[in-house]
């Protein structure tokens, strides 16, 4: 069995051959089209049949080498950086270059044989895109109002729309029609401005419907926990890019940050939120946690039940987040097998 780890860059991959030892056997830099792809597995196939690739996790850059060596059939594991860097501390060479990346991927690979396995991205990516567009509108959008209100100001400063109101018709009208008739290069600006404003919000709206509809049929396990409604659960599901790549509950609680760290200090023994895993997916769960909190009826005695027992408020949450986690992990294989008939429990309490 030869493992190849690849160093993936915008321009060019970098490939090295090692055996079971983890002893390099050769290297070779190549283009990211899929001729070159082809080429690069022509090189590979010197070394015997028995081959595992150990790709960087970096699938912005990796994905289409992915695409094309599934396609003909390989096998391909995705190594953490982090684990990458702990092979380049230990090796006897220095520095940092394509060549030592790629081997620090391959060795990686060797040491941890639980690593995720590569596959075709299915419509979670589709999700992700259409979430990741959207919150790149909203943040232009709120820049766009920043810049509207100080020129809004600079015209009348007792006009002072109420905060997150100029996305609304009936607010826009009323600037609207305060701007009209203005003279001037600051009426000017404030009128494109809030032209932009309103094309933003109206692509906004449509990409939201989009979403909504998508996750409606992709998801409708995960919608039906409380406190999850549709953009939420579209930035779960895009986030955690397939649920079945983790072997436990467990291990989606590392991914997501919720798993709880130790910090013992001499008798006195608890645990804090955890400042690991994708945020993204952290601040998804917590959002589930606070509606919970405030409409819930479980999850509000629950979190009684531990502020009484001596928890403060905040590692109560903690511990509500832990145990959605592991609600949502349920939901989302009730997603990905939707014949199976087992049944979940929606409260993280229940």
């Amino acid at each position: 069995m030869v493992t190849f780890g690849v160093d993936t860059h915008k321009r060019n991959h970098t490939a090295v051959a090692v055996d079971e030892r983890g002893r390099e056997l050769g290297s070779h830099t190549t283009g990211t089209t899929s001729a070159d792809h082809l080429r690069l597995l022509a090189w590979a196939r010197r070394f015997g049949e028995h081959r595992t690739w150990a790709v960087e996790d970096c699938r912005q850059l990796s994905r289409r080498l992915e695409g094309d060596l599934l396609a003909a059939g390989e096998r391909i594991v995705r190594v953490p950086p982090k684990l990458m860097a702990h092979c380049r501390t230990a090796a006897r060479t220095y520095g940092k270059s394509d060549p030592i990346d790629a081997l620090a991927a391959a060795r990686a690979a060797l040491r941890e044989p639980d690593l995720p396995t590569a596959h075709l991205d299915d419509e979670s990516r589709n999700v992700r895109l259409l979430m990741d567009h959207r919150d790149d509108l909203v943040a232009e959008r709120t820049r766009v109002i920043n810049r509207l209100r100080w020129h809004l100001h600079e015209l009348d400063p007792a006009l002072d729309p109420p905060a997150r109101s100029l996305i609304q018709p009936k607010q826009v009208l009323a600037v609207t029609a305060f701007l009209d008739g203005r003279e001037g290069i600051v009426a000017r600006l404030a009128r494109q401005l809030l032209a932009r404003c309103r094309e933003l919000t109206m692509t906004v709206r449509e990409l939201e419907a989009e979403i909504t509809a998508l996750i409606n049929r992709l998801a409708p396990a995960l919608l039906d926990v409380p406190g999850c409604g549709a953009l939420t659960a579209a930035k779960i599901l895009g986030e955690t890019a397939g649920i079945t790549r983790f072997r436990s509950k467990s291990a989606y609680a590392r991914h997501n940050g919720t798993a709880p760290l130790p910090v013992w200090s001499g008798n006195r023994v608890r645990h804090r939120l955890s400042r690991m895993g994708n945020r993204q997916l952290n601040v998804a769960l917590h959002r589930i946690a606070i509606t919970q909190a405030h409409y819930h009826p479980e999850a509000r005695a629950y979190l009684e039940r531990r502020r009484q027992a001596g928890d403060t408020s905040t590692e109560s949450i903690r511990v509500l987040k832990r145990r959605l986690s592991d609600v949502v992990y349920r939901a989302l294989l009730r997603d990905a097998h939707p014949a199976e008939e087992s049944p979940i429990q929606l409260a993280a309490v229940a």
